[in-house]
């Protein structure tokens, strides 16, 4: 059966930012070479505060920072530590550990800095209107997703049988939500940063005000990757 809430209009969705402290050697190990850890925790660090000043420009029910390690949330968020082993189990605890009655939760990653308030709003908005579908999913170039919103966030459990982290986890994952009755709506796709071509290239879409950007152009070699 489709999930749907009923009984009135239901809270504003809330947002939750799935994150890791940006320490050398802990984050984005992919972009070394030719980076160093310590540039490559650099990188991580901007792509984690354009994130958080895209998440704090966006109109939310409440904002989340999932952490694993330590790292200073912005005035306004929750801070709360990830819980679980595998990157599927962490995924689960996210949504279950912020549950709330009757509050949709989108939850994103941090390493698509080149989100924008508008494309992030647009998903909270479809999870919040009575009509919209049950679950929202932002499909990755490298076969994963940046985006995951749920109007009942229960239905993380289905994450936990989806093996991450390979060039099937999105359609593995849409299989999953849809096996479960859920109307799904496909977010656009977006590129993730995993490696120094795909810092690059994402660099290229952000604003010129980008932190990410910034970063990248002092600690990438042009055409490294």
């Amino acid at each position: 059966m489709t999930s749907t809430l009923t009984g009135g209009s239901s809270p504003q969705p809330q947002i939750l930012l799935l994150a890791k402290a940006p320490v050398p050697g802990r984050v984005k190990t992919r972009l070394c070479p030719p980076c160093t850890p310590a540039q490559a925790a650099r990188i991580a660090a901007a792509s984690l505060a354009d994130t958080l000043g895209t998440v704090s420009a966006t109109t939310a029910g409440a904002r989340v920072l999932v952490v694993d390690g330590r790292y200073p949330a912005p005035p306004g968020w929750t801070t709360l530590a990830q819980r679980g082993g595998p990157l599927s189990d962490r995924l689960a605890s996210a949504f279950a550990d912020t549950r709330t009655p009757r509050r949709p939760a989108l939850l994103i990653g941090m390493d698509t800095p080149q989100l924008t308030p508008g494309l992030l709003g647009a998903a909270l908005n479809l999870l919040g209107v009575a009509d919209g579908p049950d679950a929202v999913l932002g499909p990755a170039a490298d076969g994963g997703w940046w985006a995951l919103g749920l109007r009942d966030p229960a239905h993380a459990e289905a994450l936990r049988t989806v093996p991450t982290s390979t060039a099937t986890t999105g359609r593995r994952t849409l299989a999953a939500l849809r096996a479960r009755g859920l109307r799904v709506h496909v977010l656009p796709h977006l590129r993730d940063v995993d490696t120094a071509a795909d810092a690059s290239t994402v660099a290229a879409l952000c604003p010129p005000a980008s932190r990410f950007a910034s970063v990248v152009a002092a600690e990438i070699p042009a055409g490294a990757g």
